[in-house]
């Protein structure tokens, strides 16, 4: 039987996708060779697990998911721009993503660079131009979105340490300050966009933006111990990678059982922080996260 947050997700990934599928270009738009490369990742596959936050914080306080859902597709759109870029051979060197061929795989790394800037500027434009909300209220959210990828603790500060990271001793502080930036950042931005949008006071955007922090570090612990257990087949990249190249993992660090004890530690406090917003899905889809690296 599906839990909640699987039924959950089953239902908002069509409309997420139907959003993506209205924005981005057509693939006979010239030029189409990189529009076909921007669709062939977008339309990979994967859970939708921002977008699908993102929705669930503004559902807190709306009913009609109509309005978010541009900003979902952006939030998806920047998150397929960083998968682009990272499964290039100046970065992780991976030849699957999702199950399929590596955009630069598929296109070639010059093409792939740009499916990626263009999905990347896409996102933003997308953003900006939501007639949904005040534009106040937009130009915030273009602010907090940009920060969550830049180079002052946001995703791409996380990937330059991740990769200066390699091969080198490293440290608690160090591993945890890589996964809040490489993946936290988004992914409590994203929750935050749709809390924040939605209407939420401070205080509760606040709370929101608090349990998407934890989230982001438990779901890169799992990433983590996951890339150890489980086949390519099943991650749909290759698998054992992180060992491989000598990357600052929480595992490496700490070994199997403490990484999960941690995942258990991070889920039960972001589920104490939101419990207040009376947010089921929301608890549900922590709980989903971490029923990953049992």
């Amino acid at each position: 039987m599906k839990t909640e947050v699987f039924a959950f997700l089953d239902r908002v990934r069509p409309e997420i996708d139907a959003a993506l599928d209205k924005l981005l270009p057509p693939e006979s738009t010239s030029p189409s060779q990189i529009h076909r490369a921007m669709r062939h990742s977008v339309f990979a596959g994967g859970k939708r697990l921002r977008p699908a936050l993102s929705l669930a914080g503004f559902t807190i306080f709306h009913s009609d998911i109509q309005p978010i859902l541009p900003v979902c597709a952006a939030i998806e759109m920047v998150h397929t721009y960083s998968l682009i870029h990272d499964d290039l051979p100046a970065m992780d060197d991976d030849d699957f993503r999702r199950g399929v061929p590596s955009c630069h795989k598929k296109f070639g790394e010059a093409t792939a660079i740009l499916a990626g800037d263009a999905l990347l500027t896409l996102a933003f434009e997308v953003l900006s131009s939501c007639d949904g909300f005040h534009e106040t209220a937009l130009l915030h959210a273009v602010s907090e979105l940009a920060r969550a990828l830049g180079t002052r603790n946001g995703m791409i500060a996380g990937q330059v340490l991740d990769l200066e990271a390699e091969g080198q001793p490293f440290r608690k502080e160090q591993v945890e300050g890589i996964h809040a930036a490489k993946t936290g950042a988004l992914l409590s931005t994203s929750v935050w966009l749709g809390a924040y949008l939605g209407g939420a006071s401070e205080s509760d955007a606040e709370r929101v933006r608090a349990y998407g922090r934890k989230i982001g570090l438990a779901f890169q612990i799992m990433d983590d111990i996951l890339d150890e257990t489980e086949s390519g087949e099943t991650l749909g990249k290759t698998a054992g990678k992180d060992r491989k190249d000598r990357k600052a993992t929480w595992p490496a660090v700490f070994g199997m059982d403490e990484s999960r004890r941690m995942v258990r530690q991070l889920t039960e406090e972001a589920c104490q922080i939101v419990q207040p917003l009376s947010s089921p899905t929301l608890i549900e889809i922590a709980g989903f996260l971490e029923k990953r690296c049992r």
